[in-house]
Formats: structure tokens, sequence, C-alpha cells
């Protein structure tokens, strides 16, 4: 089947992998010979399931070649070079449960096993810089140059200015075999927003991986820097990666969301209160850097806890009802650096576990503000320390995504926590040096 595949692509390279924790395409290159040679027997370093962002062991205690699994619907073009195709290889042995595309396949065996197909797709908004991977560090990353400092908001004169530069990246984009519905100029400097079209299941996560993973290539190839980062600084907007899922029944296709009077119907209210019931408590599978929770601080436009309501921007979750096949719930609190299979998986088995129980939603928001918190609702953790912890001791994330995943994905999150612990920004000792 491999062997068919790649001659249906002309395809003569092969670059096959995975996305860990920090969705990193962790891969190796080869030719078609030695792909399928090497198929026979895949393996991979177990590693990538080990450590953190910066390529630091931080648990384990024997490192070596795990079994793959090779799949085989997963591949797509790889512009990059002439004649070559990605692949996605998922650990096989005992490191499966804990792989991020793995946790969300399991929600969507569970939504299948209740009757549902899964309709989703990623909105990430992303910093261009002025500045290459030798200039950022020359700079120690510090007042980086901008790119289209001008930029306003949705702005037609910053689009045609950069109309050629915009129309190159969108080529390489659907070159990659992505879905992409809209790609524009967002609010601040260098800011644009890419909204990918709705796939089916694992496709909409792999789009999104290999969408960061084609922005940041292109634009290092054009003497530019890509930021998912979800807060650069004071001059920047908070960055987010917002994702729309639609349930369809797996037999009609129909979308079991669609409501004939214009209003969310109760089958999408009941999904809503499971997210409400669940996402705080796991809301590290979603915002897992520590950058990240800089994005939440008050007066920005991320939300707090997890209130929804129609059409808003400004609630964790904005329902868009419709009588047809648009209708859709998109989860606004993910950050531009989010992990796409966690982040879904934690929406959908979010969901679908208020679906199982029954739980019944709160009224939509009233005071629709990104600070405003309802009454009774849970305030997201302040910080990825809080995040890990509270994911760690819940009961009902062990039950959802395993016992095995949380456990590993935690000690990764505090990792992460403890690299930054005794960081000092320059706006830390502008404050205090004199002080």
């Amino acid at each position: 089947m491999l062997e068919k595949l790649l001659n249906e692509s002309s395809a003569e390279v092969v670059h096959v992998g995975q996305f860990d924790y920090a969705s990193v395409f962790r891969e190796r290159r080869l030719r078609k010979e030695q792909f399928l040679q090497w198929s026979q027997d895949p393996r991979f370093g177990n590693v990538v399931a080990l450590w953190d962002s910066a390529d630091t062991i931080i648990t384990g205690t024997s490192y070596f070649t795990e079994a793959q699994e090779i799949d085989p619907d997963s591949i797509r073009r790889y512009p990059a070079e002439p004649d070559a195709v990605a692949m996605i290889a998922e650990m096989s042995g005992e490191l499966k449960e804990v792989m991020p595309r793995m946790v969300l396949r399991r929600q969507l065996e569970r939504a299948e096993a209740m009757g549902y197909a899964v309709d989703a797709g990623f909105e990430f908004e992303f910093i261009l810089l002025d500045e290459t991977d030798t200039s950022v560090r020359e700079a120690g990353f510090d007042n980086l140059a901008k790119f289209a400092p001008d930029n306003k908001c949705w702005s037609g004169t910053t689009a045609a200015t950069h109309a050629e530069l915009i129309r190159s990246l969108e080529a390489e984009i659907l070159n990659y075999d992505i879905s992409l519905f809209g790609l524009g100029v967002e609010l601040g400097p260098g800011c644009l927003e890419a909204t990918l079209g709705a796939t089916r299941g694992l496709r909409a996560a792999d789009d999104a991986a290999f969408f960061r993973m084609a922005t940041q290539s292109w634009a290092r190839r054009n003497g530019l820097t890509a930021s998912f980062m979800p807060f650069l600084g004071q001059e920047y907007p908070g960055i987010g990666g917002h994702v729309t899922l639609s349930l369809k029944d797996k037999v009609t296709g129909e979308n079991q969301f669609s409501s004939t009077d214009g209003h969310t119907n109760e089958l999408a209210k009941t999904f809503i209160a499971g997210m409400i019931d669940i996402v705080p408590e796991c809301f590290a599978m979603c915002t897992s850097s520590v950058n990240a929770y800089k994005r939440l601080a008050p007066g920005s436009w991320a939300p707090k806890a997890l209130s929804w309501a129609e059409y808003t921007f400004t609630t964790a979750v904005r329902s868009v009802p419709s009588a047809n096949d648009m209708a859709r719930l998109e989860f606004r609190v993910p950050p531009a650096d989010c992990n796409p299979y966690l982040s879904l998986a934690l929406m959908l088995g979010a969901g679908l576990d208020g679906i199982e129980r029954g739980l019944t939603a709160p009224g939509p928001a009233e005071a629709a503000g990104p600070d405003d918190i309802p009454d009774g609702a849970v305030r997201f953790p302040r910080d990825l320390y809080g995040a890990a912890h509270r994911l760690s001791e819940s009961s009902n994330a062990a039950r959802l995504f395993g016992a095995q995943f949380v456990e590993n994905f935690t000690t990764s999150c505090l990792a992460e926590d403890t690299s930054l612990r005794t960081a000092v920004s320059s706006e830390e000792r502008r404050r205090y040096l004199e002080r």
C-alpha cells in the first residue's frame, strides 16, 4: 500500500515523523527505496515523548528506538523540495498513549462510537518580524525589528502593500495540501491571520501542525521570522489559535449542531456544558507554555473563564448557530502556540463528556467582556505551574485522556515552568533595578 501511494504521488523522497508536545515535527528524510525498507520495521527515538521544548530530557528511564505505526492517510505534498511527500508515523509501543496525536485519536474513536464524525478547523494569528534566525540571536531576542510596523487591524493598505508576499505564503500553505479558507492581515505590527478550512478528524490537527511548520520555514527562506509566541511584548497583541468544531452524523453526514430556529440547539448546549465542567481543570492541555499565560493578563482580549454566547468574540466558546451545514462551536481560548492535537482533544473530549452525562449549560453570557467571570464559573489558571497541578489532580483528566498521558504531560509542563522561573526580562530590570 505504501509503495502504491508513493507511486501515485510521484514521490522520490519521504519526510516521515511526528509532532511532539511542542508541535515540532521530528522527522527522518528517506529516499523512496530506503523508506520502504525502513517501513518493514519502522522505529524512531522515544525521546520525542520525553523531552521539553529545548530538547532537554525531563522524564523516562531508558531511551531507545520505539516501534512506529505509519499512517498512510496522513500523506501530503512536501513542497520544500521536489518530488517529496510527508507522512506521519505514530509510536506503537509503551509510549503510544502519551503522544498528542494518539490522545486525539482516542477522542475521535469515542465520538464515532457515539455515532458522530468530527469536522474541525483552526484559525491562527501570527507575527512576522523583519529578522532572520541569525539576527534575532545577535539581538539577544530583544528590540526585534518589526515587519509592517504601520499595520492596522484588517488594513487594506497593508494587504495591498504586501500582497505579493502574502500570495507567496498562501501558495506555500496550499502546496502542503493544507485546507486554507482565508489569509490576511490582523491587529498589530506584522500580524497576519490564517483561517484553515474544516476537515475531518485527525486531518484537521495535521493541517494545523503542518501550517505552522510551513509558515515558519517560508518566513526563514524570505529573510523573516514567523512567530506564534502568544505574547511578544507590550507593543504587540496577544495572538490565538482558535479551534472550530462541528459534530456530524457519521452515517448521513448531517450537522448535529444545525438549528432551524437560528439559535444554539440543545446538543450544542450540552457539548458546551461539558467544556464548562472539564476545560478549567485540564487547561494545560491547550495552554502549555509559560508565555501563553501573559496573553491572559487583565485587559486582554483572551477570555479568563469558560463562558459562551452566540457570535460573541470575547467569550471562551463562540456559538455560530445555523439552519444549514455551517453551524459550529469555536473554542477561542487556545493561544497561537497551542498543541493542535491536544487542544482539539480537550474540546472534543470535554464536549462529548457533557453529552454522555447529560449536562446542562448555563445561559449565554450577558456581560461579554473578556475579563468578565460569570457567576459560578471557574477562572482559568493564572500560570503554567497552577495549570499543570490542576491537571495532575484531575480525576476527569485521567478518566478522559488517560493517567499515563496526564502524568507524562504534566511532567513536561512543570519542567517548562521550572526552566523560566529564574529568567529576568529587560522590563523587570527597568522597573526594579534602581528601586
